[in-house]
C-alpha cells in the first residue's frame, strides 16, 4: 500500500481529496439547508467563484515563485471603481475594450509590486502589506467618497450578471462564470505547454539553481506579479459587473479569500509547486463553503472570516504533512530496490 501511494502525484492525491471535500461540503450543507440542491443555489455559488477564480490564479502564480501578494483586494478595488467611472463616462465603449482596460489598470498596479520586489529586492510580504494599505488610500482619495452606481453603468454592463452563455437543464452557466474560467483554463495550458511559464516553477522551486541554469529569476518574478495585478483586474470588472455600487471598500478581504483558494488548492506556500485545477477547486470548495454559511443560521457571520482562517492553516498544515510522510515513503521504497 505505501508503495503504491508513494507511486502517485501529490498533486493527483490533493486533486481526489479537494473532490472528497466538495463533495462532503456538498452533502452535509444539503442536509441542513433547504433547497440547498436548486439551480438558484448553483447560480449563486457559481457567480460569486467567478470574481475570486481570476485573482486566485494570480495569486497561485505569485506563490510559485516563492512570493506572495496581499495587493490584489485593494487592486481589485481600484480597478472596479476606475472601470466603472470609465464606463459611466463613455458607456459606448465596447465590453472588450472595458476587459482590456481593467487588465491594464490592474497590471500597472502589479508591475508597481514587482518592480520594488524583483529589483529592489524587498520582500513580498512587505511590498505588498503596504501596497494594499496605499491602493486602498488611492482609492479613498479619488472616489472622493462618492460611489458608481448602476444608474451610471451601461445597460449591457448591467445585465451581464444574468446573461447565460447556455444553460443545462435548469442549470445557467453565466457569461462572467465563462470568462473567469477561460481565463484559468489559458493560465493552466500555458503553465503545462510554455516553457516560458514553466519558468515560474522553476524560480519557486530553487532560485539559486533557475540562475544558475540561465534563467533570468527579478524578471521571471516581475512577469508574475504584472500577470497577478492584470487578473486581479479582470476580478474587478466581474465585481463591477456582479456588484453594480462601487465604494471605497470594494475588494476588501478578496486578499484572504485568493489565499486561502490557493493553499486549499494545493499550492505550495513555499512554491515551485502546484496546478490551476487545484486553484480552481479550491476556488470552488472556499466560495461553497462560504456562500453555504451565510445561509446556515447555525454559524454567525462573524465567524465566517475565523473559519477561513482555519481553512488556511488546516490546508498548510496537512500540505507540509503529506509532503513529509510522501518524502518518507519514497525515501523506504527507493532502499528497498
Amino acid at each position: 500500500m505505501n508503495g503504491l501511494l508513494g507511486r502517485v502525484s501529490p498533486q493527483t492525491l490533493r486533486l481526489v481529496a479537494l473532490f472528497l471535500a466538495l463533495l462532503a461540503v456538498v452533502l452535509f450543507f444539503s442536509t441542513q439547508i433547504e433547497g440547498y440542491l436548486s439551480a438558484r443555489m448553483f447560480n449563486r455559488i457559481s457567480t460569486s467563484a467567478a470574481v475570486v477564480l481570476p485573482i486566485a490564479v494570480g495569486q497561485a502564480i505569485v506563490i510559485m515563485t516563492r512570493n506572495i501578494d496581499l495587493s490584489v483586494g485593494s487592486i481589485l478595488g481600484v480597478v472596479a471603481y476606475m472601470t466603472g467611472q470609465a464606463l459611466g463616462a463613455m458607456p459606448e465603449m465596447h465590453p472588450v475594450f472595458a476587459v482590456l482596460l481593467a487588465m491594464g489598470i490592474g497590471a500597472v498596479a502589479g508591475a508597481i509590486n514587482g518592480v520594488i520586489i524583483a529589483w529592489g529586492r524587498v520582500p513580498s510580504i512587505i511590498v505588498t502589506l503596504g501596497t494594499l494599505a496605499l491602493y486602498r488610500s488611492f482609492l479613498v482619495e479619488y472616489s472622493n467618497a462618492t460611489t458608481i452606481t448602476t444608474a451610471s453603468l451601461p445597460q449591457w454592463l448591467v445585465d451581464l450578471p444574468q446573461a447565460s452563455l447556455f444553460s443545462i437543464g435548469a442549470l445557467d452557466v453565466r457569461v462572467t462564470v465563462v470568462l473567469a474560467l477561460a481565463a484559468c483554463l489559458v493560465t493552466g495550458v500555458a503553465l503545462s505547454r510554455l516553457r516560458a511559464a514553466r519558468k515560474f516553477l522553476a524560480v519557486g522551486s530553487n532560485p539559486d539553481a533557475a540562475r544558475m541554469a540561465g534563467i533570468d529569476a527579478p524578471r521571471v518574478v516581475f512577469t508574475a506579479f504584472v500577470l497577478a495585478g492584470a487578473l486581479a483586474g479582470l476580478s474587478g470588472f466581474i465585481f463591477l459587473a456582479k456588484f453594480g455600487n462601487i465604494t471605497v471598500v470594494a475588494g476588501l478581504g478578496f486578499e484572504l479569500k485568493s489565499i486561502a483558494a490557493v493553499v486549499v488548492g494545493g499550492v505550495s506556500i513555499m512554491g515551485g509547486s502546484g496546478t490551476i485545477l487545484g486553484v480552481l477547486m479550491g476556488t470552488v470548495l472556499v466560495d461553497t463553503i462560504d456562500n453555504s454559511l451565510t445561509r446556515w443560521a447555525v454559524v454567525s457571520e462573524f465567524w465566517r472570516d475565523a473559519l477561513l482562517g482555519m481553512l488556511i492553516m488546516a490546508a498548510v498544515t496537512v500540505d507540509t504533512l503529506a509532503a513529509r510522510q510522501l518524502a518518507r515513503m519514497r525515501r523506504k521504497d527507493g532502499g528497498a530496490e
